[in-house]
Parts: C-alpha cells; sequence; structure tokens
C-alpha cells in the first residue's frame, strides 16, 4: 500500500508547479485554460474553409469570411495589447480579399501574440488601468472580452462553413 501511495505521488510531482501557479492566479489561469482551446477553434476553422469560400457572406448585410478573419486578426492586437501592455509586431493588415494562406497565417499570428500576452498576466495585473478600443478600464476586462469575442466568432465562422456543407471542427 505504501509503495502504491509513493508512485501515485512520484506521478503526481511534475503537475505540482502548473497545480501550485493556478491556485496562486486562479482567474488568468482559466483565462489561459480557456483561450488555449477557442483559438486554436478559430484557427481550424480558418483552415477548414476552402479558398474560394474566403468571399463568402450569407447575406450583403454580412461579412466575407474574409473580412471575418481579418477582423479577428485586428481584435486580437488590439485587445491583447491591452490587455497585457505589450506591443504586436508591427505588420501592415491583410486584405480581407488577400489569399487564404495569408490570412490565415495573419489570423496565426495574431494568436499567437494573444498567447503571448496571456503568459504575461497574472491575477494581481487584472487590476492594473488599461485603454481598450478608447475607454478606460482594467486588464480584466480585455482579457474577458476576449474570450467572449472568440466564442462569438467561432461561432460565425461555424455557421458560415455548415452553409458551405462543411462540418465546424468542434463538430467533428
Amino acid at each position: 500500500m505504501r509503495l502504491r501511495i509513493l508512485a501515485v505521488t512520484l506521478l503526481a510531482l511534475p503537475a505540482l508547479p502548473n497545480t501550485l501557479a493556478a491556485q496562486a492566479n486562479p482567474l488568468s489561469s482559466a483565462i489561459r485554460h480557456m483561450a488555449t482551446p477557442s483559438g486554436q477553434h478559430l484557427l481550424d476553422a480558418a483552415k477548414a474553409m476552402p479558398a474560394a469560400g474566403y468571399g463568402f457572406r450569407p447575406t450583403p448585410a454580412q461579412m466575407t469570411f474574409g473580412e471575418i478573419i481579418v477582423h479577428i486578426r485586428g481584435d486580437n492586437r488590439t485587445t491583447c495589447s491591452a490587455l497585457s501592455g505589450l506591443t504586436p509586431p508591427v505588420e501592415a493588415a491583410p486584405a480581407a480579399t488577400a489569399p487564404r494562406d495569408t490570412l490565415v497565417a495573419a489570423l496565426a499570428r495574431s494568436l499567437t501574440f494573444c498567447h503571448t500576452a496571456l503568459e504575461h498576466l497574472s491575477d494581481a495585473r487584472m487590476a492594473e488601468p488599461a485603454t481598450w478600443y478608447g475607454s478606460k478600464t482594467t486588464r480584466a476586462m480585455p482579457a474577458v472580452g476576449l474570450l467572449m469575442d472568440w466564442s462569438d466568432h467561432y461561432g460565425q465562422l461555424a455557421i458560415y462553413l455548415r452553409l458551405k456543407g462543411i462540418l465546424p471542427p468542434t463538430a467533428k
């Protein structure tokens, strides 16, 4: 019995630093934990749409699939800068009509910037002042807003994919 307890304890040791970090920063750890798959879902959806579908819009009032990708990329740069205080890498925004691979790569870079920004976030920093889209707030607002935005836009992308007969990544 003691050997089993020792074996379980030794197997759990590698996870201990992550567990302790999550306990020290439960909110920022939870945001990072949720952001990882959410960001991947956006990237997977962008990759799932064929190049010919990037100009698709369900109605004239809606954005094209490519416009949504460009919008997410821009919002990621603004939001993740506000939540972290980091400056995003300098790069020109792609046109929504740019080739699919260009748009997917731009989205991927913006997601990488967000994940880097989230790594710099702690619960103590959540209360620090920030400016997000011209409003004075705390870093908590763009951090939570990021997750909401990614969820909203993934829903949009999933609908566009389904309308084109493509199963969204999370439905597979």
